[in-house]
């Protein structure tokens, strides 16, 4: 059996990257998938249409992360289109970086909203329509676990939080029989960080494997925390970093 087979499931950010990765793997095993997206309709909608092609249901839903009202919609729309929800995966994000100086309140303020209040509201908006058997995965960074170079302040505190979200969840949602999990990706050949950047080999320094991850290694991990083999597993943080926080 496809482990998320026959469910459904909502991938904000899911318009490219490591998200539109999660949103296809997902498909491919069986779930129907809403994507969420704020810039380039075009490039959601290609996600769609490879979900559709997998033979499944696809949707792409317009919502800001740094919106709680959008963000929240954007759930009850996908439980609605769908007609259930099962799957919720926080991956909207964004990548602050800079001298700790130069950081702005303005700067904190969106980074905060857009990688720990959406995740706090789409989860809620989510615990409304998730059963027994639902799943929550947060995606989060090494850098959560591991800060080796400077710049990143602003963004490892934002995504430190996730982990506390996410045992949180666990606890509060656990007795419903639904897992909460954050899965923390290392250097990921993506758009916002490419394989060939000028800054590449420093980043493939800090791995154990000396490379960086593909979305879809980080996309297989998604998948099996949402199918039957993640049934015991919540409130963890699950490292998908070739060894960088080792």
């Amino acid at each position: 059996m496809m482990e998320p087979s026959g469910r459904a499931a909502l991938v904000t950010g899911g318009g490219r990257g490591i998200g539109a990765a999660i949103a296809l793997r997902l498909a491919r095993d069986g779930a129907d998938v809403a994507v969420t997206y704020v810039r380039a309709p075009d490039r959601a909608a290609e996600v769609v249409r490879g979900i559709e092609a997998a033979g499944r249901r696809g949707l792409a839903i317009r919502a800001d992360a740094a919106d709680p009202r959008a963000v929240a919609a954007a759930v009850d729309r996908a439980a609605a289109e769908f007609g259930r929800l099962d799957v919720l995966v926080n991956n909207a994000g964004i990548a602050p970086y800079g001298p700790l100086e130069d950081v702005s309140a303005e700067e904190v303020d969106r980074t905060l909203a857009i990688h720990v209040r959406a995740a706090f509201v789409a989860a809620q908006a989510a615990s409304r329509h998730l059963g027994p058997g639902g799943r929550i995965v947060n995606i989060g960074s090494s850098l959560a676990e591991r800060v080796p170079y400077p710049g990143w302040t602003l963004y490892a505190m934002s995504k430190s939080a996730l982990t506390g979200l996410t045992r949180g969840l666990a606890r509060d949602l656990g007795p419903r029989g639904i897992t909460a999990n954050v899965v923390q990706p290392g250097s990921t050949d993506t758009e916002m960080n490419p394989a060939d950047s000028p800054d590449a080999e420093f980043e493939r320094g800090f791995t154990a494997l000396g490379r960086y991850g593909r979305a879809d290694e980080v996309a297989a991990m998604v998948s099996h925390l949402a199918g039957p083999g993640g049934g015991y597993v919540t409130g963890a943080s699950i490292a998908v970093d070739g060894g960088y926080a080792a």
